[in-house]
């Protein structure tokens, strides 16, 4: 199973990139979402929360600000716009594993 979450890791980030560079239908948004579930509950191990859950929410702070580059602001954008897409319910997912874990201790 965890191979299944590798490459549905890999695949997320390929449709997320094809999918800002050739076409924005909200059904994209869907795949995306379901691949990142997918990811967050098989692919991230508790020893990878802790880096995952702060790359994230790194990803997700500088997502707007990429906008004001010059030239490629807007591509740019769509694409880190579909990653965030996609990591937003992996994110969710581990971190309320995480959240569960540490309740139990």
């Amino acid at each position: 199973m965890q191979t299944f979450g590798k490459y549905a890791f890999i695949v997320g980030l390929v449709i997320a990139v094809i999918a800002a560079i050739v076409t924005q239908f909200t059904w994209v948004a869907w795949v995306l979402a379901l691949l990142g579930l997918m990811v967050g509950f098989l692919n991230i191990t508790s020893e990878e929360t802790r880096s995952f859950l702060l790359a994230a929410i790194g990803l997700m702070l500088s997502a707007a600000s990429v906008q004001s580059i010059p030239y490629v602001g807007d591509m740019v954008t769509h694409i880190v716009s579909n990653v965030v897409v996609f990591i937003a319910p992996a994110v969710l997912v581990v971190a309320l594993k995480s959240l569960l874990e540490t309740a139990k201790d």
